[in-house]
């Protein structure tokens, strides 16, 4: 892996990837989701790896996808539109793949996971958090859409709560996370990758076949749609993209004030 911004480590069955970029709070850039999914591919094919913890670095997991870079001045709208289109497709194909991958993914949440963040960790099969973590679908209020994230939340959860979370911008605590059914277990903070690291032992001890049949069983069956949904919801999240209320979002994030609506 060449992007400094993803981090790669074995230990025993257990292959885990960090997501290295603590001063930005692990924001993704396409480079990184796309690297995401190479490394998670690298994983899988390890014959040795079992499972798959993903975390991040310093106290944030992913406050979402890194909008810095989302309107070139030097483009067109249509090259805007036509590069948003694509962003939001490598990323619904990074959630798939993760839904496909017949090895455990573990999410190791040790802080904040916001939008697309929410996104990777409703993907994964299992998720750890700490204490202090976070879940929240806050792109309303930036002007976007959690397309993906809500998708994932309602295959979860259902699509009343993807409606409450989505609709509200809500950033839920551990404990309500927990409470709902996305956080599947607490603990210390300190404890997040050891206690993710002892779920993947635990899954290593099951035959190998048997649990990749398990987990095509629950994503073929239960989620035979999701793939679908989610492909959608990619279209419509680079669609909301194109909208004066993204530019306006974009804008007062910029210069650090409350966007105003019209």
């Amino acid at each position: 892996m060449k992007d400094t911004f993803l981090k790669l480590s074995t230990a025993g069955p257990t292959g885990t990837i960090i997501l290295n970029r603590p001063e930005q709070q692990n924001l993704l850039t396409p480079a990184m989701v796309s690297e995401l999914s190479e490394a998670l591919d690298d994983l899988y094919y390890t014959k040795s790896i079992r499972a798959i913890v993903i975390t991040g670095a310093g106290d944030t997991f992913s406050s979402g996808l890194d909008h810095s870079q989302d309107i070139s001045s030097t483009a067109t709208e249509a090259e805007n539109a036509r590069r948003w289109g694509e962003e939001a497709q490598v990323f619904c194909e990074l959630l798939v793949r993760m839904l496909e991958i017949t090895k455990p993914i573990i999410a190791a949440v040790n802080g904040p996971a916001l939008s697309a963040g929410a996104a990777i960790a409703a993907a994964a099969d299992v998720v750890v958090a700490g204490q202090s973590a976070t879940f929240g679908l806050n792109d309303a209020r930036h002007g976007r859409i959690a397309g993906m994230a809500s998708t994932l939340v309602g295959f979860r959860l259902g699509a009343g709560q993807a409606a409450r979370l989505a609709l509200t911008s809500a950033t839920i605590d551990a404990t309500e996370a927990y409470r709902l059914g996305l956080f599947h277990e607490l603990v210390d903070d300190e404890q997040t990758w050891a206690r993710a690291n002892q779920l993947a032992e635990e899954c290593a001890a099951g035959a190998p076949e048997a649990i990749q049949l398990t987990k095509r069983l629950i994503n073929e069956t239960l989620g035979e749609t999701l793939a679908t949904q989610l492909s959608a919801a990619a279209v419509l999240s680079a669609t909301a993209r194109t909208t004066a209320a993204a530019a306006e979002g974009i804008a007062a994030q910029r210069e650090g004030r409350p966007p105003e609506w019209k």
